[in-house]
């Protein structure tokens, strides 16, 4: 099961309309793309797709609707974690997965529990489901840090962590978990600049922000990077290299969607507390998006 998310996922936006309401419409439009541009899973509501922001009605109608519109054609993953252990397992216990093929969930943000607090965290979800589920390290949002040591810890302990989304940007603490993991265990890039170099020390692919915008060109050199071919696939990541930092120079997903609306798919909107990219961010991707 773990092999299903080798590659390239990616973690969609929400849409808005200029009322700040989901626009179907255009998320119908990004599934679309996003499908054809050959990416091999989608995450739905991770932080990217501004998930807490979002309240609970709206949630299980996008997850929903991504089931509907997806239709088979390209595996999902649900994004549901939080800093609330009772609520993410029970979310989690009463999910409909039909359509659904694993679980995303962030490490606990804000509360900064020290490693046996992330450790019986991650036992409690792993015990709440029998789904395939990824791991998310991304400290610089949460506050707090998944060593290497309870990465390992829970790879080895539960059999239904089948990855972890690494976006610590720590390439040592990375090759530690490459180095020390379960065999079937995946190790994925948080970080799009990192994904070549990381593929270049053993990791399997990526959860991508930039490919909701060039779904194609990205997948493309993962699986060039995958498949040993790092001399074509350096060409794409330097092509994509400046964007790749600038969307996140001003809050994500904001520097996304502005390339999102000069690709027709969507609007720039997001809700508070983000606030759209700066016009100096705006200019930099409108500028990078007319050369290439």
């Amino acid at each position: 099961m773990a092999a299903l998310f080798t590659g390239t996922g990616v973690a969609v936006v929400t849409p808005f309309t200029p009322a700040g309401e989901i626009d179907f419409f255009a998320l119908e439009k990004i599934i679309n793309h996003l499908v054809i541009g050959n990416v091999e899973y989608l995450v739905v509501l991770g932080t990217t797709g501004e998930s807490v922001t979002l309240t609970k009605e709206e949630k299980e109608k996008i997850y929903s609707f991504f089931a509907e519109k997806a239709a088979g054609r390209i595996p999902l993953v649900a994004g549901i974690g939080g800093n609330n252990t009772r609520e993410v397992t029970d979310s989690i216990a009463h999910f409909d997965f039909t359509g659904y093929a694993g679980i995303l969930s962030v490490s606990p943000y804000y509360n900064k529990p020290n490693q046996q607090g992330i450790y019986l965290h991650y036992k409690a979800v792993a015990e709440s489901t029998d789904k395939p589920i990824i791991l998310y390290n991304v400290p610089g949002r949460t506050g707090a840090n998944i060593m290497s040591e309870t990465t390992l810890r829970l790879a080895h302990d539960f059999k239904n962590f089948v990855a972890i989304k690494e976006a610590s940007g720590n390439f040592d603490q990375c090759m530690d978990i490459i180095k020390n993991k379960p065999n079937d265990f995946l190790v994925i890039s948080g970080d799009d600049a990192y994904t070549l170099p990381f593929i270049s020390i053993g990791m399997q692919g990526v959860i991508s922000v930039i490919a909701n915008a060039y779904p194609l060109k990205f997948s493309t050199m993962v699986r060039m990077a995958l498949g040993g071919d790092f001399s074509n696939a350096l060409f794409h990541h330097y092509e994509l290299l400046d964007a790749m930092k600038q969307i996140f120079a001003d809050g994500s997903p904001g520097g996304i969607k502005v390339i999102l609306e000069v690709l027709g798919l969507c609007s720039g909107g997001v809700r508070l507390p983000l606030a759209p990219a700066s016009d100096a961010v705006k200019a930099k991707l409108l500028a990078y998006t007319k050369g290439i």
